[in-house]
């Protein structure tokens, strides 16, 4: 794989939204992935998280983005304003549908032995809706980024489609056949 050694892919979106499918997917293509293992598998994402602890801490402490170049690290989108200017960072933004982004999370919650709120679902549509407007209008005015924006349904219902904008999105450099082995339809569980 020969993308530019200096420009950090960061896999991003609203939790539950594919993220760590696409970590998985980037991994298989050819992508270095930054992650450390930390958070297990679990029955809620029973492949993994593909996540990177120092992620979480980049606004005060932003030291690991210096590493990564060449690498795809996820974040969930409400820290992406926390990167430091001064790199170049190409996102693969997954989205969902918010129905089911919000029974996957109710799932999540329940096993975890916390009681479903009906109230708290429309409030969280709420909010996420204008948080993903607010995020569109903030990576189109960062200069140093270049974004997809991909939906996790559509990864799944239509692989070939998707898969082919991800490859031109990597100046087909990524393995897609590799990748295309990944997608687990039976892992698709809470359809809206």
């Amino acid at each position: 794989m020969t993308l530019d050694p200096q420009e950090i892919t960061i896999v991003s979106g609203l939790p539950r939204s594919g993220t760590s499918l696409m970590m998985r997917m980037l991994a298989a293509g050819g992508l270095p992935v930054l992650i450390d293992g930390l958070r297990k598998p679990d029955p809620d994402n029973p492949r993994g998280y593909y996540e990177f602890e120092p992620v979480k801490q980049t606004k005060s402490d932003p030291s690991w983005v210096a590493g990564a170049g060449g690498k795809a690290v996820k974040m969930v989108s409400r820290l992406l304003p926390d990167l430091p200017p001064g790199y170049r960072y190409r996102v693969v933004f997954m989205r969902r549908n918010l129905e089911e982004i919000l029974a996957s999370q109710q799932r999540m919650l329940l096993r975890k032995g916390i009681p479903h709120d009906p109230v708290a679902d429309a409030e969280m549509a709420r909010l996420f809706t204008s948080h993903l407007a607010e995020m569109e209008r903030w990576l189109a005015a960062q200069e140093n980024f270049t974004v997809i924006y991909l939906w996790y349904n559509e990864l799944l219902s239509n692989p070939q489609q998707a898969l082919h904008r991800l490859d031109e999105f990597f100046r087909r450099t990524l393995d897609v056949s590799r990748m295309a082995e990944i997608i687990d339809p039976a892992l698709y569980r809470n359809r809206k």
